[in-house]
């Protein structure tokens, strides 16, 4: 069985954008082509409604790239849990007040026991002085926090 990966909007946004000239962000955006070349032969890739909702918004020739490329990705229900560990982690100052969709981000993948979270938004998500906190509401709340990193920290 193959681990199940959780894919954030940042990188589905990092895969399908324009060539950046910035040079930090043309290193995202080469290392989400690299590992997303092998990732469906190694992981299930998963996303939640949140995610096509978000990847569905702005440009629409670009909206209509990302979400091409989500079609091959099981979307994962949305449940009652996922909402109040969502409220928790936002209630309890785990993600700020701001970042709610974030938080249903990190729900969606901690309640359906996803292994990985993917994600380039080092604000909120892939944030190390955050994870502490993320994980200890999850706990709480019963649920445990997948292993949240960048796409080119889960290359082999």
């Amino acid at each position: 069985m193959k681990p199940v990966v959780y894919i954030e909007t940042s990188v589905i946004s990092y895969l399908t954008a324009r060539p950046s000239r910035d040079m930090l962000v043309s290193a995202y955006q080469v290392a989400t082509r690299e590992w997303w070349t092998a990732a469906s032969d190694r992981y299930e890739l998963v996303a939640s409604l949140l995610v096509i909702a978000e990847a569905g918004a702005g440009d629409r020739d670009a909206a209509r790239s990302r979400l091409d490329t989500l079609k091959g990705v099981r979307l994962l229900e949305t449940s009652p849990e996922i909402d109040l560990l969502a409220a928790a982690l936002v209630d309890q100052g785990a993600v700020p007040h701001h970042a709610a969709g974030d938080a249903v981000h990190i729900a969606t993948a901690s309640c359906h026991a996803a292994n990985y979270l993917v994600s380039w938004n080092f604000r909120h998500i892939a944030n190390a002085a955050m994870n502490p906190r993320i994980a200890r509401v999850c706990r709480q709340e019963g649920y445990e926090l997948p292993f949240i990193c960048t796409p080119s920290q889960l290359m082999e």
